[in-house]
């Protein structure tokens, strides 16, 4: 019974909607219409209330049907027909117009003498209107199927949004109503068929999502947000944006390694491209930055929703680390130190982080490592080094050890657990190739971290820097598994892993000062400008010419709870004639 009153209710709707025109009986039901035997002269005739017939000749201006002055005793309403064809000049063959609710006439488009002659002039200029007005139909659309094909509601807004807007998000409506220009929301929506929508529960993610990086919803699965259309801008920009600025920061830090390193004198770098390269860091910052406040803003729950995702927590490391990076790769222009307490504010978030995820990866449970491991994990490992680095270099020491241990403890489980390659974990899709650098990245900056600590480089930082090496060897080595596949924002993590590969082996030439070693200091250096320079003009082209960097973020749109099967009214984007049963009344 429900789903009758809905579909009457739909009906009523779209009768509105659709011009008067179009709400007569089908073609095919109408005798004569459409026939190829026609001629402009063939009219059909309609029987009257009364059992008689009347032609156009018949009918006197004054017996036309006028509108009543009780308008809810009686509808009145103009339906023009058109044939259903291909070709244009069946459009211009008859036109047939219904007065009332009974009385059909059939008038030759193109044969002028049937328009009344001797009445009212008014209603022969009703005549040649509708004739007229049915020839710019017949220009503007080749034929009437067409033409009910076009969409009958289109809204820029949809109320599935609502439920990842915050307070914020919504006063557009209330300012545009104060305005005087109200948002229509589309009153039938996918919204309807699945509970409430809130943050999803621990396990929804695996139920709902597939693949290495879950970010492919499964087949059972439904998105709470429309799949057809492109999402509003911040929702499609992820947390994993910040990858952009670990790249070009690194490059910072790298090149004022290059230009103090005594090591390196040869080279003659200046201080100035540290300068230039931290000023374009800085920008790119605060662009990302800014962007996802923005983000945290207008849609807080898609930000809650990418927080509690087993994998994108991990780049929530990601600012951090990157104002760690700045830090460490201040120019000397700018400064020569930073405030000790600097370094307590940006590693009070890493500190909160590693105790939320550590804790998960121990205690197990649907987060346990074994079942979330992948290479993306490596973030969340490298936060405690690159803290450890730059604490030693503003001279403190219990700190910078704490996060270093802390930091070696856990990498060292997850690099067991990413060699082992358990059954729960799936092979990474050629997209996410480019992640597997990330196991360069934790012993790059944890030998140099460790060197900083003990004031030389040693025993102990020579060996996680080999392990660097030989890890960076065995995936150079491998092109082709770095080959044919889309650019993505994947990508950015070629840039700081090779970055750190790369200043660790300049403060490795410090200790070990050979040919051998400038030379690989020098080759991973270009190397790495190289994919950072690459990298940053294949992002502003995907970004602004094919506007492809940012597509819908499927990991963030699935439902509070598995969508319920129930029968679901199919509303038709097309006209259906024969789905009217009467006219519309017209507006009084």
């Amino acid at each position: 019974m429900e789903d009758q009153n809905a579909a009457g209710s739909i009906k009523e709707d779209i009768a509105e909607e659709v011009p008067i025109f179009l709400n007569s009986k089908p073609p095919h039901e109408l005798p004569g219409f459409g026939s190829q035997n026609s001629s402009p002269t063939d009219f059909v005739f309609f029987k009257e209330a009364n059992g008689e017939t009347a032609s156009i000749d018949d009918i006197h201006p004054q017996s036309l049907p006028t509108e009543p002055e009780e308008s809810h005793h009686r509808s009145q309403s103009v339906t023009i027909n058109f044939p259903v064809s291909e070709s244009p000049p069946d459009f211009d063959q008859t036109l047939k117009v219904m007065f009332g609710d009974n009385a059909v006439i059939d008038i030759g488009i193109n044969d002028q003498k049937h328009i009344p002659e001797n009445g009212d002039s008014s209603n022969a200029t009703t005549i040649k209107h509708l004739r007229n007005f049915s020839r710019r139909m017949c220009a503007s659309v080749s034929s009437a199927n067409r033409f009910s094909m076009l969409p009958l509601f289109e809204s820029s807004n949809d109320a599935r949004y609502d439920n990842f807007k915050t307070w914020s998000g919504k006063l557009e409506r209330q300012i545009s109503n104060f305005r005087g220009n109200p948002i229509e929301l589309n009153t039938i929506s996918d919204s309807q068929e699945t509970e409430a929508e809130s943050l999803p529960a621990l396990d929804r993610y695996l139920d709902a999502l597939e693949g290495p990086e879950l970010d492919t919803l499964r087949a059972s699965e439904k998105l709470v947000l429309p799949e057809d259309k492109t999402w509003p801008f911040l929702l499609r920009f992820p947390i994993s944006s910040f990858g952009m600025c670990l790249g070009v920061g690194s490059q910072a830090m790298l090149w004022k390694a290059l230009a103090l390193s005594p090591t390196m004198s040869f080279m003659k770098i200046s201080p100035t491209i540290n300068l230039v390269l931290w000023c374009i860091a800085i920008g790119v910052f605060s662009l990302v930055a800014s962007l996802y406040l923005l983000k945290v803003i207008f849609y807080f729950e898609a930000v809650k929703r990418e927080y509690y995702h087993p994998v994108r927590i991990n780049f929530f490391f990601a600012p951090w680390i990157a104002c760690l990076f700045f830090a460490i790769g201040l120019p000397p222009h700018v400064g020569k130190n930073i405030p000790q307490i600097a370094w307590y504010a940006l590693m009070a978030p890493i500190l909160s982080l590693d105790l939320k995820i550590y804790g998960q990866w121990m205690l197990g449970g649907e987060r346990k490592l074994s079942k979330v491991a992948n290479p993306s994990n490596h973030l969340a490992v490298v936060g405690n080094f690159v803290g450890s680095l730059l604490g030693a270099s503003l001279g403190l020491k219990e700190g910078p050890i704490f996060f270093f241990a802390v930091g070696l403890a856990h990498y060292s489980v997850l690099f067991v657990t990413l060699y082992q390659r358990l059954p729960t974990n799936e092979t990474l899709t050629k997209e996410l190739h480019p992640v597997f650098f990330l196991f360069i990245a934790a012993p790059s900056v944890a030998c140099t971290a460790w060197a900083k600590i003990s004031g030389e480089f040693g025993i102990g930082a020579r060996i996680p820097y080999f392990i660097a090496m030989f890890l960076y060897s065995s995936l150079a080595v491998r092109i082709n598994f770095f080959r044919g596949f889309r650019f993505s924002l994947a990508w950015w993590a070629y840039t700081f892993p090779m970055a750190g590969a790369a200043i660790a082996t300049i403060r490795y030439a410090e200790q070990v000062n050979n040919l051998n070693s400038k030379a690989l200091a020098l080759t991973l250096s270009i190397i790495s400008t190289f994919i950072v320079s690459i990298l940053l003009i294949y992002t502003i082209l995907h970004a602004f010419v094919f506007k492809s960097l940012f597509p819908n973020d499927i990991a963030i749109a699935i439902s509070h709870k598995k969508s319920k099967s129930k029968n679901k009214l199919q509303r038709s984007t097309s006209i259906d004639l024969e789905s009217c049963e009467s006219p519309v009344k017209p507006a009084q």
